[in-house]
Formats: C-alpha cells, structure tokens, sequence
C-alpha cells in the first residue's frame, strides 16, 4: 500500500518543487507523491515532462497489477503530481529539490531564479552527487537554506539518502530534510560537503580503478565484472555498472572528486574520455564499455571485444587425482569442492593428526548439506571416502594437480614448492592458492616453472563462486588451459588475470577499504553511516567496516601494504588508523574487537 509512514500534514515540506524531470527527477517525484506530498515537476522540455508522467503513469500502473497499490489510490497519487515548463510554478514551494545536469552553470543559475520566485522559508535543496554544495549555497541570496539531498537511482527502490550540509546551512532546515526523508521510508545519512559525499566518494574510486585495470589489458572487461561479482557478492561488476550511471556522469564526478582530493586514485582513467567524447557514454548510447541491443537496454549483445564461445584454449593435460596441502579453513574447503566433484583427493599436511582434523571439518561440512537437503546421505559418504589425509607430502607422488593452501607467507610456500617439485611426478600441475603474494616467486622455488600457476579461491571454497587463474610470464599454456578446464568440472568460475599484487578482487577491493577508514580516520563520517550508505546505496552485501573485521585487519594491512609497495601510489598508502588497530591487538571478529567490539563465544 502506498499510504505514507506517517502524517504528511505534520510535516512543514508538503509542497516540494523537483526541477529536471530525467529518470532521478521522476523516481523523486514518484517517492514524494506516494508518501503524500504536493509534487510540482518543473523542466524546461514539455517532452520530457511528458515523459515523466507517462512514466508515472506506468509504474503505478504496475502497482495497482502486482497489487501493491488500490486504483483509488494510484489516482490519488497521479493527482497529487502536476508538470510545468515555468520555474515559477515554483512559488508556492516549501521545499525545492534540483536535479538538473551535472554542471555549476545550469545550477548556479537555476538557484539565482528561484530566490527570485520562492517564499524566504523555503528550503533549496540540489540533487548533485559531484559538485560543491558550499560553492551552490554561496550563490544564492540564502545560503542558509540551501544543502544536498542525494538520492540514490533508481530513487523509488534504493532506501539510502544522503542529507549534505555546507558550513553555510541552518541547521533547522537539516532537521527538515532529514525527517522527510524517513517519513519517505528511507535511510538519511548526514554527511559534509566533500565531492562524492560517503556512497560515491568510495563507489566512483573503485569504479575508475576498474577502467583503469581494463585499460591497461589486464583483464576482459567480462572477467573483471565476473569477478567482482562473484568473489565480493556484488549486484554488478564495476564496468556494467559504469555503463548504467553513464561513462560521461562517471568522469564529471572523478573530475570533481579529484579537483578536491588530488589523489590519483580518483583521476579519472583516460578510457572514460575517450569513450565520453567518441559518445560511447553507456547504456543511454547503446554502447560504452559493452555493446547494447538498442540505446536504453540493459540487454548486451556480441560484439568484436566477446570472447569466443568455448574459448580458443590449448589442449589440456588430464587431471584425475589432486593433491590438497594445508588444514586451514582453505585447505579442507578446496579438498572438499575436489572431492565433489568426483577427484580423488590426497590431504596432507604437517601431521597426520592435523590432516585428520581437517578431514573431520570437511565431514561436518557434508553432514551440514545432508542435513539442508543438498545432498543425500550416500553421497556425502562417497565423497568423504575420496579424500585421503596423510602427514607428509610424499603422498603426492601421484597426484595430477598439487594444490597448495598454507600459511601466507611466501618463505613458507617457497619452501613447499620446492618440496612438491621434489615429490611430484614429471607434468603434474603446481598451484598455489595466494591472494597476495607472486605466484613467480612460488615458480622459481622449483625445477619446473612453467607447471605452476595460480588458482586463488575465494572463503568459503564450497559455496564461493569465483577462482583467479593466475599466469606468470613462465606458465605453459596447457597448464592454465587444464586449469580453466578444472574450474569447469568443479563448478567455478574461471577469471584470468596476470600475476600483480591482488590480481583483480583484492587490487579493487581494498583501495576501497582503505578509502573507507580514511573517512573515520577523517571524521568526515561515522562507521555505522558508512556501513549503511555502502549497503544501501552500493548494493554491497556488507559495509566496509563489517567486511574488515571478517576478513581480520592484519589480513587487510598486509594486503594493503603489498599494493602500495607493488603499485608505488601514494593513495594506496594504509591509513594509519588500521595501522594503530593492528598494533594494539584489536584484528576484527577473530580477536572480539576491531572497528566494532564482539561478544566473546
């Protein structure tokens, strides 16, 4: 039902202007009408406003077919909302909310006509995710009741919105904003004027490190969203989503934020102007990073960039027993997938007492998936008797694949690599499971480079999608066209990528992270509003600051130091903030305290 969370006339905003009718100003219209208000939608194109009924049209429509809307109701609501081509249809405003194009110009300038239009109580709020609301403010003849209000595409789904003062708002006209937004059913957070704010101040620096990645040829653009997705549970990859918010859109907000920030990091990448000025500018063009059916649709299509179904892969080796090194977390998830998928596995580790236990965890696993109905009894049971737990790596011997999942420590895995090249028969395949460290250095430890290369799963190995497939410039290429081959067989997703620093997940994810900490570490925001913009906003499964104190902030500063030393950028420098949690102790859930404190087990 569409009934408002609370009493509109309670409320001092029940009338409210939205200038600039594109897809945010409708959605906006849409979400004050619904929740009660007098919505007037003023755009200089009859066209578009046109469009912006129709649409409104539509989308009640829908309502009323899925039943969450009366007809009484949905005519309520579509009488609530009236269209105009004449700013001064403003007048009677008590609030005005700008979404005009991205430009100081156009904004300046509307602001400048309505303060000659509206009452002096009215509030002037504008919709830019990029620009300086300060400088907006200080245009206006009342500086005091101008702020941001960003509201997140599309506006009538997306529950985040983020209310922006400069040092110039009042803060009654604050108050007002925010408590209209939760009488509009969403999340207010309060932030400052910084270009960005908090959701698109972290989602617009890993996005343009992402074209950044494709640019350089470092990866597919396919890979680099699959990737995304799948290891960081993602809604979109970084590039698709570049294409829905608009390659142009995306460069205007990097500009600003980097005019602001001179970090390099949010300079934007020289991919996006070029797109931007050849008019490849997304899904409104058609084309951008992919290739659309038609400007507007979300559906891609082929074209010369698709990689070739089935692949043009080498020949690869045959793999009928893997070999599984570790008794970690990791180690007994990958023996598991293995032995699902119908290998004989070998577990070793460094007793035979901590590879039984290892076996043990994987059966506790199994029995869980009988017990939810994923598979049956019989099953499980085959599957744990494929797996062998020995102490020593002699029992490699007649492994076709070794994989090795220990310590993250390259001394350490250099070390068993040697041993493996020791062990292992001529042609097995060596993998290392490293999230971080050269899959080349693990290499060089053995007689036979060429045979290793890199298959970093992601935690939980069971039910985690994704696995890297890292070449060095020494791997053969039967070696990783078996390895893809594998991935297939044990129902995961294969993505290439080269052998550097954090290979795709790790080298997007934690810059993001880090940019995170950087604003507690700033008091630009709080922990808790950055977790809600990133869930809200983003799409993310987790806030920053809940992932980092799963994944444990030592994991997080090693990773984080290994890109800045590898990279040599200075805005990949950890914040001193996870240095000074690190050193006190404090590593996240593992440890009972982190960013956040946990209740000990």
């Amino acid at each position: 039902m569409a009934t408002p969370l609370s009493d509109p006339s309670q409320s001092p905003l029940q009338t409210v202007a939205v200038v600039g009718l594109g897809t945010m100003g409708t959605g906006i219209a849409e979400v004050l009408a619904k929740a009660g208000r007098t919505v007037i939608g003023i755009d200089i194109s009859e066209t578009q406003a046109a469009k912006c009924v129709a649409a409104l049209e539509a989308s009640t429509a829908r309502g009323v077919e899925r039943g969450r809307l009366t007809e009484q109701e949905r005519a309520e609501i579509l009488g609530r909302v009236r269209t105009s081509a004449d700013l001064r249809t403003a007048a009677d405003a008590d609030l005005v909310v700008e979404v005009a194009p991205e430009s100081y110009e156009v904004k300046q300038q509307i602001f400048r006509e309505l303060d000659a239009i509206v009452r002096p109580e009215t509030i002037l709020a504008t919709g830019t995710n990029a620009l300086s609301v300060t400088r907006l403010a200080a245009e206006s003849s009342r500086p005091e009741r101008v702020l941001g209000l960003h509201f997140f595409n599309p506006a009538p789904a997306m529950k985040l919105v983020e209310v922006v003062s400069s040092v110039l708002t009042a803060p009654a006209a604050v108050t007002a904003v925010t408590d209209l937004a939760l009488d509009l059913g969403k999340e207010p957070v309060a932030v400052g004027d910084r270009p960005g704010f908090v959701a698109d101040g972290l989602l617009f620096g890993y996005l343009n490190q992402a074209a950044a990645m494709y640019e350089a040829k470092y990866a597919s653009r396919e890979d680099i969203d699959a990737a995304m997705r799948l290891g960081c549970g993602l809604p979109m990859g970084p590039l698709a989503l570049l294409d829905l918010i608009g390659v142009d859109t995306a460069r205007t907000v990097l500009e600003a934020m980097y005019a602001a920030s001179r970090d390099r990091l949010h300079a934007p990448a020289p991919i996006l102007k070029q797109l931007s000025e050849a008019g490849l500018t997304g899904r409104k063009a058609g084309r951008g990073f992919y290739t659309y059916e038609a400007p507007g649709s979300p559906a891609v299509v082929r074209d010369t960039l698709t990689p070739p179904e089935g692949g043009d892969l080498a020949r690869g080796r045959e793999i009928r027993s893997v070999g599984v090194a570790g008794s970690g977390t990791m180690a007994s998830g990958i023996a598991e997938v293995f032995a699902k998928a119908g290998y004989e596995v070998v577990l070793a580790a460094r007793s035979a007492e901590k590879a039984q236990t290892a076996k043990a965890r994987i059966g506790k696993s199994l029995a869980r998936s009988v017990d939810k109905g994923r598979m049956t009894a019989e099953s499980a049971a085959e599957t744990l008797d494929r797996i062998t737990a020995t102490g020593t790596y002699d029992d490699f011997a007649g492994v076709d694949l070794a994989v090795e999942a220990v310590a993250e420590d390259l001394e350490v895995k250099r070390q068993l690599f040697a041993a493996l090249d020791k062990v292992c028969k001529p042609g097995a395949i060596l993998a290392t499971t490293t999230s971080s460290l050269p899959v080349v250095a693990c290499a060089r430890a053995t007689s036979r480079p060429q045979d290793v290369i890199g298959m970093h799963f992601f935690n939980p190995a069971p039910a985690m999608k994704l696995v890297e497939v890292v070449r060095t410039v020494l791997t053969a290429d039967d070696v990783h066209a078996t390895v893809r081959e594998v991935c297939g067989r044990i129902r995961k997703h294969p993505v290439d990528c080269g052998d550097r620093a954090g290979f795709i997940v790790n080298a997007l994810l934690f810059p993001y992270l880090n940019n995170a900490i950087k604003m507690v570490q700033e008091h630009y925001a709080t922990l808790d509003d950055i977790d809600a913009a990133m869930k809200l906003g983003g799409g993310y499964p987790m806030g920053p600051f809940e992932l980092l104190d799963v994944v444990g902030l030592d994991v997080s500063l090693a990773i984080e130091k290994v890109l800045h030393r590898e990279f040599r950028d200075p805005g990949l420098a950890p914040a001193p903030l996870l240095e000074h949690l690190v050193a006190a102790g404090c590593l996240g859930r593992k440890t009972g305290r982190g960013f956040r404190e946990y209740a000990k087990r």
